[in-house]
């Protein structure tokens, strides 16, 4: 890896003309991140749903620059920084999170499909190491990448990044680093590709951890689309370079991303790459299932269910049962 720690997380999944976009995250339509807020449930217009932040205006969590993506990148025309501040708590969770959707019908949930993202950090404002990150992942964490503070141990590393047949039910991993074209680092194997194709989750959910006090984080994204066909390895991207001269911010960025993609099949799968022997999974839903009983309310599964300073449904519905992971957290799985 060529840049510092957050290297084994950083992940981008571009290609050169080989596949068929089916849904394109590259925001190269939006003049700044106060475009995302166009977003609702009653309208849903724009390349994401955008719902899983804090209760802070929108450029307290996400920002757009052309300074922000990776250079080798030309098909897209500016990047998307991500932040966790000490106001990025959604929904009365205890945990910090900032998080796009892809807003689309395209079947990203069905056959083969590649995953392309480009994810970088900054020394300044460096993601912790003190704490667990979850990062561009699905509902079910059939793949993720993970970074921080894993199983009491202190490691940036990585699981699985999209390159997913959904029909087949595999994973496979391809990556590169800065304007490195993607190869394949970790062959298909099987694991629960299970997505409703609304699910897969553009951003950071950290986890809490007793001991340690909030610090600003901010993960630089580019190149993110998704596409079916041939994978495309060219980290300039897939489809024609856009018009240039877009210009939203002055903010710079000076370590070079990683490219990763991942292509999943259609079965299912529980495939989490670790380094350590014990992890920890959360899930946001768009719509969270919670059920209300004539004994109180019942969370649904693989959300938050227990930890303290959590206020929510603490029983989960069938057949899920509420699982401790840490005194800050507890999940139903």
């Amino acid at each position: 890896m060529k840049f510092p720690i957050l290297a084994s997380t950083v992940a981008q999944a571009l290609s050169a003309s080989a596949g068929t976009i089916l849904w394109d995250g590259r925001v190269n339509d939006l003049s700044s991140s106060t475009d995302l807020e166009k977003w609702s449930w009653g309208s849903q217009v724009g390349p994401y749903q955008y719902y899983i932040h804090g209760a802070s205006p929108v450029a307290s969590y996400i920002n757009l620059s052309p300074n922000f993506k990776n250079p080798a990148d030309t098909g897209s025309l500016q990047g998307i920084k991500i932040t966790l501040g000490n106001t990025a708590y959604w929904n009365g969770q205890n945990m910090r999170r900032t998080e796009l959707i892809p807003q689309t019908t395209a079947a990203i949930n069905q056959g083969k499909v590649y995953y392309h993202f480009s994810l970088m950090r900054n020394d300044v404002n460096a993601p912790a190491t003190t704490r667990e990150h979850q990062i561009a992942f699905f509902e079910s964490h059939f793949t993720e990448l993970k970074a921080g503070w894993l199983a009491f141990r202190r490691r940036w590393h990585l699981g699985p990044a999209p390159m997913i047949d959904f029909n087949a039910g595999t994973v496979g991993f391809w990556h590169s680093t800065g304007s490195d074209s993607l190869t394949q680092k970790i062959a298909p194997v099987k694991t629960s590709t299970s997505s409703n194709g609304a699910d897969w989750h553009v951003g950071v959910l950290e986890l809490p951890r007793s001991g340690y006090a909030d610090a600003t984080e901010d993960y630089f994204w580019s190149g993110v689309y998704i596409e079916n066909g041939s994978l495309t390895t060219s980290v300039t991207g897939s489809g024609s370079p856009p018009p240039s001269g877009r210009n939203t911010s002055s903010s710079s960025v000076d370590n070079k991303p990683s490219t990763f993609s991942t292509r999943v099949s259609s079965t299912s799968t529980t495939l989490v790459t670790s380094t350590t022997g014990t992890q920890t999974t959360t899930s946001s839903s768009s719509a969270p299932a919670a059920t209300t009983t004539s004994s109180g309310c019942s969370a649904g599964g693989y959300t938050q269910c227990g930890g303290v300073g959590f206020s929510g449904c603490k029983s989960c519905t069938a057949p899920y049962t509420c699982k401790y992971s840490n005194d800050w957290y507890s999940q139903c799985l």
